[in-house]
């Protein structure tokens, strides 16, 4: 049953949102959690290929239009836990350059009002919290961390073995990807008989079946809910607008949709967490006469600046086949910067980051449809060539430019995207090519598409980020330092939106320490 009013109220379970929570539930003030949707159901479908990635079982049933007028369905997924759910788990911290100005082809990325300094403790209490398996010191451009990981990496198996070795025989420095997978390992690498996390394909994009993914759901909204009475979840209720008092400056209730009737929830203090799409779309709904072009947004900033990186999930044919059962446990960082910073780069700017993803399988090789280089092939061997696949993750930092944005036109939802600095993607692309000619690869690369059920970029939505930028200036900024609304003294948020720039790693170790960052001072605030 919901109280008249609340210390907290959170919205969206996410990383960013469920952290919060576990936060500031161990403050023993009330602290309310609003979820738009239910648990994600425990089936035989979380492991299924078709059902996940073919026909997108578990993505949202929306429909947004693209700045040239097509619609696509958004790659979004309203659980317990958000899009951590389905998340490939790699726990990156942002390199110690992202935090600075960083030049690109087509511009430059910008400069963290926030340092890396500030933020180190709260990434290391982030990657403890999250289980992170790891190993500091094989990367060449990880940032400066004082403690090692509190778990041992996530062992390769033979076929990547064989493969960090040869790229280190080839001067590169291949590491073990920092992943929150919960497996207990015995001394071979196996998953002991009481290992939540197993070795097996369904992983990098598929819900886990045997909850051995460090999600928010597992590590944060679970173990909250059941240490500390004064956290309360709800699920399946929409916030549609936030309502502000009679001056415009304090957030006075949440007018939230449960069950088909609206309900009004108070809260002294609320975090917005929905993801960097939802948020802002969030603030642009919640126009009034003290913010008429939606809450915070002097700056005429909300909605704008999004990224998402530059994503392509490409398969590759090993000469000799790939028995690997659990692939995603190798990363290569040799081309993150410009060519001063990364000596394999030969470039004088970034190219990004390399790691592998979940393995192929027939099905997903055959509703891609095969690729020119085999189409001479008499039949269409698709779990053939599955056994051989290796299988690669792509990302290049994209620019944040106000072009690319979110925004309601006629009660509709549009995202704008401008691709950026793609010539990056492209070298970096090649550089892959050309290392797998050299380790036993074919040097050939066919796209996965249909990776999480959708195309990128449009409708590729996992790295969702700058939405609502942070910085001290409100007229160029939605966010305050420590994520508060700029004007609006009690709204705060903690999730992707408040990126000023991307790197070129995975976001959600970064949303994570954030959420810890800005829950310090919202606890300092309540006095806790």
């Amino acid at each position: 049953m919901l109280e008249d009013r609340y210390d907290v109220v959170i919205v969206g379970s996410g990383p960013g949102g469920a952290t919060m929570a576990w936060r500031l539930a161990q403050t023993g003030k009330r602290v309310l959690l609003v979820e738009r949707g239910d648990y994600l159901k425990r089936e035989r479908e979380n492991w299924s290929t078709q059902a996940v990635f073919a026909k997108g079982r578990y993505q949202v049933d929306e429909t947004w239009t693209s700045a040239s007028g097509e619609t696509f369905k958004p790659g979004l997924h309203y659980f317990v836990g958000g899009n951590s759910k389905v998340y490939g788990a790699a726990l990156f911290r942002l390199r110690l350059e992202d935090f600075g100005a960083v030049r690109h082809p087509d511009g430059i990325a910008p400069e963290w009002p926030v340092k890396y300094d500030v933020f180190e403790p709260y990434y290391q209490a982030a990657e403890e919290l999250f289980q992170v398996r790891g190993q500091r010191g094989e990367d060449p451009t990880e940032p400066p961390a004082p403690k090692p990981y509190a778990h041992e990496p996530i062992r390769h198996e033979p076929r990547i073995a064989e493969l960090a070795d040869g790229l280190a025989r080839e001067g590169l420095h291949p590491f073990h990807l920092p992943i929150g997978g919960l497996i207990d390992q015995d001394e071979t690498g196996a998953a002991k008989p009481h290992s939540k996390l197993l070795r097996c394909d369904p992983f990098d994009g598929y819900p886990s079946l045997t909850n051995g993914k460090a999600d928010a759901q597992v590590i944060c909204v679970d173990p909250a809910l059941e240490a500390h009475p004064n956290l309360t979840l709800l699920k399946n209720a929409t916030v549609d607008r936030l309502l502000t008092d009679a001056s415009g400056r304090s957030i006075a209730g949440l007018e939230t949709v449960i069950e088909g009737r609206r309900h009004t929830i108070r809260g002294d203090i609320v975090v917005v967490a929905c993801g960097a799409l939802s948020s802002a779309l969030l603030f642009l709904r919640s126009a009034n006469e003290h913010h008429p072009d939606g809450l915070a947004n002097a700056s005429g900033q909300v909605g704008r600046n999004y990224m998402r990186h530059n994503n392509a999930t490409v398969l590759a044919i090993s000469r000799t086949p790939n028995p690997t059962e659990f692939q995603k446990t190798l990363g290569l960082n040799d081309f993150y910067h410009s060519h001063a910073k990364s000596p394999a780069n030969p470039f004088e700017f970034p190219l990004g980051h390399i790691q592998m993803v979940g393995k192929s399988d027939g099905t997903q090789i055959e509703a891609e449809g095969l690729p020119a280089f085999l189409q001479w092939l008499p039949e269409r061997p698709f779990d053939w060539i599955a056994k051989h696949s290796i299988d690669f993750w792509l990302t290049s930092e994209d620019l944040p430019i106000p072009e690319n944005r979110i925004y309601y036109r006629n009660g509709q939802v549009h995202l704008d995207l401008t691709q950026t600095n793609m010539e990056a993607h492209g070298h970096l692309r090649a550089m892959l090519r050309q290392i797998c000619g050299k380790v036993e690869i074919h040097p050939h690369l066919m796209d996965r598409k249909l990776y999480l059920g959708k195309n990128t970029p449009i409708g590729g939505t996992a790295h969702q980020a700058g939405t609502l930028r942070f910085g001290e200036d409100p007229t160029r900024n939605v966010l305050d330092l420590d994520c508060r609304a700029h004007g609006i003294d009690n709204l705060y948020v903690t999730d992707a939106s408040f990126f000023p720039s991307i790197g070129a790693v995975n976001p959600t170790l970064t949303i994570i320490a954030n959420a810890l960052r800005v829950a310090d001072h919202i606890a300092g605030r309540l006095g806790a």
